[in-house]
């Protein structure tokens, strides 16, 4: 005769669960991705909700376009298509790092809950991440409007016969996983500090903008800078996936007397020589992200910086 074999009686340790593993993790994540859209949307209508998250990158592409405009005029007008992928491409970014970080001090300064959600069941870190992912699509869906706005209002030339399909797929893929590591990292940071780091992830943002090519080339920059800009992972995913979608185009971290045709000996990454970079510093980044937010997170348990309230 079978014998039934008796649940966890409450307050047993449970390991599997405790761990986070498995199915445990993904419901995890699960569930605080869908805390965290509700709380991006808080709860408004769908169309207003979508209408004033991608009105400011829409914006931005915008005025960046005028003014091109009106300083280069006519010569300006093959920078557009440059312009405007880059802005959307950086409103993603821009999302993407700072959705962590303000994840953390929401549950921690306004909602005073990070020290519950620290003792679920689910793996600290996998909650952390599927609250960011709420403002990653939000940042995904500016980015895909903002180019739609540039090649239908604004003339921007696009022949999606032209696009390269495995390098958009892969620079994509790496890219998000290079943007999580760095919101990860900035995450690691705010669980430190004190409620006035609302404004570090912008800051950080706007420090890599520098040094990205996002809306001009790198090679503008002094020598020094371009060296920091061949290790920043976002200058890489930007370059992947803008020659991607237009094959010929402006190339914003290579050109004539750079430090990349100084180092490699030609003027241009190729498609390879771009994943190949893109994989190499998104997987330093990934690694970093990894071993700093663990450090910070045992740092802030043993010091009680996660049930701390730093502001009033």
């Amino acid at each position: 005769m079978a014998v039934d074999t008796p649940a966890p009686a409450l307050g047993v340790y449970d390991a599997a669960r405790e761990a986070g593993g498995g199915a445990a993790a993904l419901r995890g994540f699960v569930t605080s991705m869908r805390l965290g859209w509700q709380m991006e949307a808080n709860w408004t209508d769908p169309l207003l909700f979508l209408i004033y998250s991608v009105a400011k990158p829409v914006s931005s592409a915008l005025i960046l376009v005028f003014m091109l405009e009106v300083i280069a005029g006519e010569a300006g007008r093959s920078f557009r298509s440059f312009v405007v992928i880059g802005s959307a491409l950086w409103a993603f970014v821009m999302s993407g790092i700072a959705g962590l970080a303000w994840a953390i001090l929401d549950d921690r300064e306004r909602y005073r809950m990070l020290k519950y959600l620290y003792v679920s069941p689910t793996n600290f870190l996998v909650v952390v991440l599927g609250r960011g992912v709420a403002r990653l699509a939000v940042g995904a869906m500016g980015a895909l409007i903002t180019l739609a706005v540039g090649v239908v209002a604004l003339g921007v030339p696009f022949d999606i016969g032209r696009i390269d399909w495995p390098l958009l797929v892969i620079s994509t893929v790496i890219g998000i996983v290079a943007i999580t590591a760095l919101a990860i990292t900035l995450a690691a940071v705010c669980i430190q500090t004190r409620m006035e780091s609302w404004s570090y992830p912008e800051a950080a943002a706007g420090a890599l903008f520098l040094v990205s090519g996002a809306v001009f080339p790198v090679a503008v920059l002094p020598i020094p800078v371009q060296a920091i800009a061949l290790v920043n992972p976002l200058s890489w995913w930007i370059v992947g996936v803008r020659d991607s979608l237009f094959p010929g185009g402006i190339n914003s971290i290579g050109g004539a007397h750079t430090m990349f045709e100084a180092a490699f000996g030609h003027v241009a990454p190729s498609g390879f020589e771009t994943v190949i970079a893109l994989l190499v510093t998104g997987a330093i980044a990934t690694l970093g992200a990894t071993v700093i937010f663990r450090v910070s997170e045992h740092r802030a348990k043993d010091r009680g910086l996660l049930d701390r309230t730093t502001g009033s």
